[in-house]
């Protein structure tokens, strides 16, 4: 089980990746937050190689031109550490930190429009 993008498996998998946590859009009549019905998830890396970071910004830019793509990730709020496919995401423009040496620092990717 791994991180992959439209069946792809990233070539250096993340250090790390989370659920980003939804803020309240509205309140309801009652008093009970409202929240969106799409999520976030961000997973990033320590250090990158030029190979590992291409990669990724050829995910974007594909999924720029097609639209939507599917994601393979953990699994949100599952009583097993398991990977989904969620399919419609969108992917955000990677971002890369400073370089060390031959390798790039802090790498993130965004996926977005995640229906849980």
């Amino acid at each position: 089980m791994t991180y992959k993008i439209n069946g792809t498996e990233f070539i250096i998998q993340p250090t790390y990746g989370r659920w980003i946590a939804q803020e309240p859009i509205d309140i309801d009549g009652n008093g009970h937050p409202i929240y969106p019905a799409l999520r976030e998830f961000e997973m990033g890396w320590s250090l990158n190689n030029p190979s590992g970071t291409y990669q990724l910004q050829q995910f974007f830019a594909a999924i720029t031109i097609t639209g939507t793509a599917v994601v393979d990730l953990p699994r949100y709020a599952h009583s097993e550490y398991t990977f989904y496919s969620y399919s419609g995401c969108v992917v955000y423009q990677p971002q890369f930190g400073n370089y060390f040496a031959e390798h790039i620092s802090e790498v993130v990717l965004l996926v977005g429009k995640i229906r849980t």
